[in-house]
């Protein structure tokens, strides 16, 4: 939800009536959301785990997230979250890191690390990646990473590669979900689930804290979709499902073209971070527009690559409200 101006003027009223009546000691509400470790995106919610086994065409939905008590006086943090000039929506420049950023040599044979450059010091955020490549495998220096997000005092998110289950991880896995695992579409389903599961429990080892987790969908090198998109498409949905019965909220990572190849018409409804390929901050801009729609959400962040580093910009609007996509270290 973007706030005006106006409303931001009347926040930026209470609070300092509030701070003067508290002589300046007042303390604010961690500003935790709903569907993801603290986001407040409006999706529906999930079935709670133990519910009868669904189709693997049912839309994945989100159970309410219990607010986190407040560990210090709602006021404070308000007035801190308004920093610079209050009520202004400038982009956001940050960055975004996984396996390939690793030191050269880690990782799996065919997705080993190359070592590539860290983020420009500029960078506010770190959006940081769960895998090495394909589902069931971890990003190899991810705690590493996320040391460094901390030392840095960055605002961090994460995101996962999906992936179409390798023969052997197909029937390893075709029971570990929701879904009814005796039927082909539903055991996809369930393999998507499952690669959510792993994901969260590389993430929660590695001590990475987020709001939400983008869901990554494009081909895969070496670990390629399969030519059916209704199968590809119930693997990501499962994955969504995963994620959002764990409490975390989700977004997708694409674009409009390679959506289209890899799950057809699939439409989450979900939040959009935006791809624009070896172009521009200005290009990346573009892609939050109107005419880049993925599958039906709202813009969040723009990628562009340069110089061998993916770049990030937020979108108009989300500047605002970064507490919502950003866990700040």
């Amino acid at each position: 939800m973007r706030r005006s101006g106006v409303v931001v003027s009347a926040l930026v009223t209470v609070l300092i009536t509030g701070l003067v009546a508290a002589g300046c000691s007042g303390t604010t509400a961690d500003p935790t959301t709903a569907t993801g470790v603290a986001s407040s995106t409006t999706e529906p919610s999930a079935s709670p785990p133990g519910d009868q086994t669904s189709s693997p065409t049912d839309r994945p939905t989100r159970k309410p997230t219990k607010t986190k008590k407040p560990s210090r006086d709602p006021l404070a943090d308000a007035v801190e979250g308004l920093s610079g000039q209050i009520g202004v929506d400038e982009p956001v420049l940050g960055a975004d890191i996984s396996w390939p950023q690793c030191p050269v040599g880690m990782g799996i044979p065919l997705k080993e690390s190359k070592g590539a450059p860290p983020p420009v010091e500029e960078a506010q955020y770190v959006v940081l990646g769960l895998t090495n490549g394909p589902g069931f495998y971890p990003n190899p220096c991810l705690a590493d990473q996320v040391a460094d997000v901390r030392a840095r005092s960055r605002m961090a998110a994460a995101y996962s590669v999906v992936s179409y289950p390798e023969p052997e991880r197909l029937s390893r896995h075709a029971d570990d979900g929701p879904y009814d695992g005796s039927t082909r579409l539903g055991a996809l389903a369930n393999n998507g689930y499952a690669q959510a599961v792993f994901n969260l429990r590389t993430m929660r080892a590695a001590g990475l804290v987020t709001p939400m987790i983008w869901i990554d969908v494009e081909p895969v090198p070496n670990f390629e979709w399969s030519s059916d998109l209704e199968a590809n498409a119930v693997v990501v949905s499962g994955m969504a499902r995963g994620y959002r019965e764990a409490g975390y909220a989700i977004g997708v990572y694409s674009t409009t073209y390679l959506w289209d190849i890899v799950v057809g018409d699939l439409a989450l409804g979900v939040p959009e971070w935006r791809a624009a390929g070896q172009t521009s901050r200005e290009a990346a801009l573009a892609a939050c527009g109107p005419d880049r729609v993925i599958q039906g959400g709202d813009p969040v962040m723009g990628q562009w690559v340069e110089a061998n580093r993916d770049m990030n910009v937020t979108c108009p609007g989300i500047s605002l409200e970064l507490e919502r996509w950003f866990h700040q270290y």
